[in-house]
């Protein structure tokens, strides 16, 4: 039986989780609660930008937070049209 579990360091490719975590906080913020994955993906971003060089994952933390970035900027423009078309309203039943 092979053990993946050190794989990584075995092919000498290294990631960081938080700049994982951040990267699809980002994506999916994207989609779904961007208000609340924006800025998940942006500290999760910042703190894998700091720990980039003994970890790895430059790349993708500066990704992460780009798209926390764009993601909170969006909820920010969403919010804009939806006060230019006079607010919300919700609509439940029959």
């Amino acid at each position: 039986m092979t053990d993946f579990s050190n794989r990584s360091a075995a092919t000498g490719t290294r990631s960081n989780g938080l700049a994982i975590a951040g990267l699809v906080c980002g994506i999916v913020g994207i989609f779904f609660l961007n208000i609340v994955l924006g800025p998940l993906a942006i500290i999760f971003g910042a703190v894998a930008m700091r720990q980039a060089g003994a970890k790895g994952g430059g790349g993708m933390a500066k990704a992460a937070l780009i798209l926390g970035i764009f993601d909170v900027l969006l909820f920010v423009v969403l919010m804009i049209v939806a006060a230019s078309n006079g607010g919300f309203s919700w609509y439940v039943g029959g």
